[in-house]
């Protein structure tokens, strides 16, 4: 039962993990959610602005002046809790793997590898509520800014809804704290 148990915890989190660094790398944060016909898809992620040409396929992306130049408190945030998240996720797989009851590390030894294996529970468990956080607190923003928009009836032309890397980012994080619960409550 321990066992699979284990795998299982380490299955779901090497997969959060990885939901986790592509939500962070990826450019769609934010698409644009305008009704009327396009000829474009414009995507806002935290490290730069893409635009994709709907008739041609050509996609251009803009960088972001600079990491430390002045951002929206949302990116910059954002930034920093699922970076945070991404090393806090590695390090429990990392401390996951040497756990593991079918890992010869430390075989003499059962009770170290339990430990192991609640240590990266909880700092799985830490990383996913940070990457939780930073990926609600992206989403909220800019549901407030549409809503104010739409609250003032100003019209820019284009609105922003979330962005597939948003969804992955809190699909991540919640697979993480899946994980970690199975570790720290379950093993025992």
């Amino acid at each position: 039962m321990s066992t699979a148990l284990q795998m299982t915890a380490f299955g779901l989190a090497l997969l959060s993990t990885v939901f986790l660094l592509l939500a962070t790398c990826t450019d769609c944060w934010m698409v644009n959610a305008d009704d009327s016909l396009e000829v474009s898809h414009k995507c806002r992620g935290l490290w730069r602005e893409c635009v994709t040409n709907m008739q041609d396929g050509v996609r251009t992306c803009d960088q972001y002046d600079s990491i430390l130049a002045d951002h929206p408190v949302k990116i910059v945030v954002t930034r920093t809790l699922l970076i945070t998240a991404d090393l806090l996720a590695g390090l429990a797989l990392a401390t996951l793997l040497l756990g593991l009851d079918c890992i010869k590390f430390l075989k003499e030894d059962p009770r170290v590898k339990l430990k192991m294996c609640y240590g990266a529970g909880v700092i799985l468990g830490v990383g996913s509520i940070l990457g939780l956080v930073g990926s609600v607190w992206y989403a909220v923003d800019v549901y407030l800014e549409r809503a104010m928009l739409v609250s003032h009836n100003i019209f820019l032309g284009v609105h922003y809804d979330f962005g597939w890397s948003c969804w992955l980012g809190m699909a991540g994080s919640m697979g993480c704290f899946v994980a970690s619960i199975l570790l720290t409550c379950c093993l025992y």
